[in-house]
């Protein structure tokens, strides 16, 4: 179908910081892309990148072929945005049928404000609204403009479940009529449940991009997870099958190819292990390939 949004060796540097280190990324329309990454990851940069709010040092970024700025005028991009500001004294209807008059080809104003479930905010004045109802009008003027690329920046903060979850049917709807949907999150199970595929940042570089369950599989194995009171990393590393320990406060995590022998050295090996309890295993999350793979709390 295209590419929607292409960044070719970009990146970004705030003095000694590098934010952006040689990003390469095109998503094709039609897709749903979750960034992902830590706090200083990059996510934040390279979305402003992307939405021609920022210059990069290097490289080049286009939208639909176009520079982001082009793409934008050209009413193909709508973005909410984590420091997007409101005006206080208008009132939603208003402050949206504004919006949407300055696209040229606009989404009705009434459909934007039932996708984005503000019709019954409709008459209050947004400075009235509480920060769960101001995201959700945030997120109806990024549909205002009916636009072919949505960016979306932590857009379910502050939202009930009913709110977080029409959003996502939203977003679902756009992709399905093969609009394109960029949005990053901290809520990685919302990664899980709606994105087509993840690009994972860490330090400025993209290190894993793929479909979830292509994540999933760059870590493998199982995760056995349990308390104890001793947290000696060297004593758990040469269990038979373990790949790598984790240590959060007094639960390890080991992630480990052959579960069996990990569990068997573990329980037979009494004299060793008599502190180990609430001992349970599962399959690798996404939780657990993104701590893996961006170097969170790894040892």
């Amino acid at each position: 179908m295209g590419i929607a949004l292409e960044l070719k060796a970009v990146s970004r540097r705030y003095g000694a910081t590098v934010a952006l280190n040689g990003v390469d990324l095109d998503v094709e329309q039609g897709q749903a892309v979750a960034v992902l990454g830590p706090n200083g990851a990059g996510k934040t940069t390279m979305l402003s990148i992307a939405l021609g709010l920022l210059s990069p040092d290097e490289g080049t970024a286009r939208v639909f072929g176009r520079l982001p700025a082009e793409a934008l005028k050209r009413g193909e991009v709508g973005a909410l945005l984590q420091d997007a500001g409101l005006l206080d004294d208008v009132r939603v209807a208003e402050l949206v049928a504004a919006v949407a008059g300055m696209y040229p080809r606009p989404m009705p104003v009434e459909r934007v404000m039932q996708a984005a479930g503000v019709q019954d905010l409709a008459g209050r004045r947004v400075g009235r609204l509480s920060g769960g109802q101001q995201q959700r009008v945030r997120f109806a003027l990024a549909l205002a403009g009916d636009p072919a690329l949505l960016v979306l920046d932590e857009p379910t903060v502050g939202l009930d479940v009913e709110s977080r979850r029409a959003l996502w049917q939203e977003v679902r709807a756009r992709t399905a009529a093969g609009r394109t949907v960029v949005f990053a999150t901290h809520y990685l199970t919302e990664a899980d449940d709606y994105a087509d595929r993840i690009v994972l940042l860490a330090d400025g570089e993209i290190v894993a991009d793929g479909p979830v369950d292509a994540i999933k599989s760059l870590v493998g194995g199982t995760e056995i997870r349990f308390r104890t009171d001793r947290t000696d990393v060297s004593r758990f590393e040469r269990l038979p099958g373990v790949r790598q320990v984790r240590i959060e406060g007094r639960t390890v995590a080991l992630r480990t190819g052959d579960s069996d022998a990990t569990l068997r050295t573990l329980f037979a090996t009494f004299d060793a292990f008599d502190d180990v309890r609430d001992v349970r295993t599962a399959s690798t999350d996404l939780e657990s390939a993104f701590v893996s793979l961006t170097g969170g709390q790894e040892r």
